[in-house]
């Protein structure tokens, strides 16, 4: 009995460790792999990100849209059937091209995307209609929802534009915290529903299209919670003499209008300011990337030249490093650029720096001098005042 038992349970550890091996041996070859194709692949990826190609496909979804408002007119498509087929096909075409071209890029990473997923979804929508006619026939009764559902493909401008994505981030983040607020509403309206329709709903004098049963009090509070024409119930509610119905539908228009959705909407826009400034960070980080990116291009480039001056000067015989540098700044134009790593280390920041302290010594000197000059001429004037003031006290005594 124990041999019974025994066997199949290492039977099963020896497929599970199996599979294990095969699992694990399968993850290393897919590491260790490399495509042979890296620059066509770089290729086709800047392509993709290029700005050519993003106005491309925008102006393609916006055309494609613009199209299904014209067919919707029953005497425009009459008229450009054959147009529309043609456009059809090259739209459906496009869509499948933008596909094919982003899965060859990075067949993996591709899926991760919620966003390609979305273009993915559009794509299967396109060609529901063409399946349902070739399969079900023409007269197919929910053909109509088939060909309603391509208006879907306006949504492929969500993945070309950064700010309705932004939007949509905004809105997911505030999901839980929206889930909530819907929940206490929910629970505020079940328990003045019940309360309205014990209060209002009674069969001899109640008001039974509004309050006869537990739905139609939801949709009648529905209605209070919107401020849209809540009069009405309540002119409804007067006729019948009515005992605390004003002060029922005073106390949830003021809980459900000016509480809780005025909560749902200080929640979206607080989450809508946090994800706008996200965005700004991103593209602060991104613009100080593309500056980084220029600035080793430069970098790269005065290498290159220097490189290049020093082999071309390596057979011609220099006094000093001084006289080198002096023949490479008469090389230089004043439109070339320069980058700086550590400004205040750098050689022309030292030169500029040293000749700018010589010329605040001169400066301080001269004005030096000049003060020296200036006591000089006080002191000389202070010297005279005695002597004019006796001179003038002896004329005044000659005069009397």
């Amino acid at each position: 009995m124990s041999q019974h038992l025994y066997l199949p349970i290492h039977t099963r550890a020896t497929s599970n460790s199996l599979l294990d091996n095969a699992s694990m041996f399968l993850c290393a070859r897919f590491k260790t792999f490399q495509r042979k194709d890296t620059q066509c692949q770089a290729f086709v990826k800047r392509v993709i990100m290029s700005r050519l190609f993003r106005i491309i496909m925008i102006s393609t979804i916006s055309t494609n849209a613009f199209f299904v408002v014209l067919w919707t007119d029953y005497k425009t498509r009459y008229n450009l059937f054959r147009l529309l087929q043609i456009m059809e096909i090259i739209f459906v075409s496009i869509y499948s091209a933008e596909f094919y071209i982003k899965l060859y890029v990075d067949p993996i990473n591709y899926w991760k995307d919620g966003y390609n997923l979305l273009d993915v979804l559009v794509i299967i929508i396109v060609s529901i209609p063409y399946t349902l006619r070739k399969v079900k026939g023409k007269h197919f009764p929910y053909l109509n929802i088939a060909d309603g559902l391509q208006s879907l493909r306006i949504l492929k401008l969500i993945t070309y534009s950064r700010g309705i994505r932004t939007l949509i981030t905004a809105i997911g983040q505030t999901a839980y915290t929206v889930a909530s607020v819907l929940i206490l509403f929910f629970i505020l309206m079940y328990i003045f529903a019940v309360l309205g329709f014990c209060l209002f709903g009674g069969p001899d004098r109640g008001d039974v299209e509004n309050w006869g049963n537990l739905a139609v009090a939801f949709f009648t509070l529905f209605s209070l919670a919107t401020v849209d024409g809540w009069t009405d119930l309540q002119e409804e509610l007067d006729k019948r003499n009515l005992a605390l119905s004003r002060t029922f539908t005073i106390i949830f228009i003021l809980l459900a209008s000016f509480v809780f959705l005025s909560m749902f909407v200080g929640v979206m826009i607080i989450h809508t300011e946090d994800s706008i400034k996200k965005f700004e960070r991103e593209l602060m980080l991104e613009r100080h990337m593309a500056l980084m990116k220029e600035k080793q291009v430069i970098v790269r480039r005065q290498q290159e030249e220097v490189s290049r001056l020093m082999q071309t000067e390596k057979n011609v015989d220099h006094k000093s490093f001084s006289e080198l540098v002096k023949n490479f700044k008469k090389t230089l134009r004043h439109t070339d650029p320069m980058v700086l790593d550590d400004f205040g280390t750098s050689l022309p920041f030292i030169g500029v720096y040293l000749s700018t302290l010589d010329n605040q010594d001169t400066t301080i000197y001269k004005l030096q001098e000049l003060y020296y000059e200036i006591v000089h001429v006080l002191s000389l004037m202070l010297e005279d005042l005695p002597q004019k003031k006796q001179s003038h006290s002896l004329e005044k005594v000659d005069e009397k």
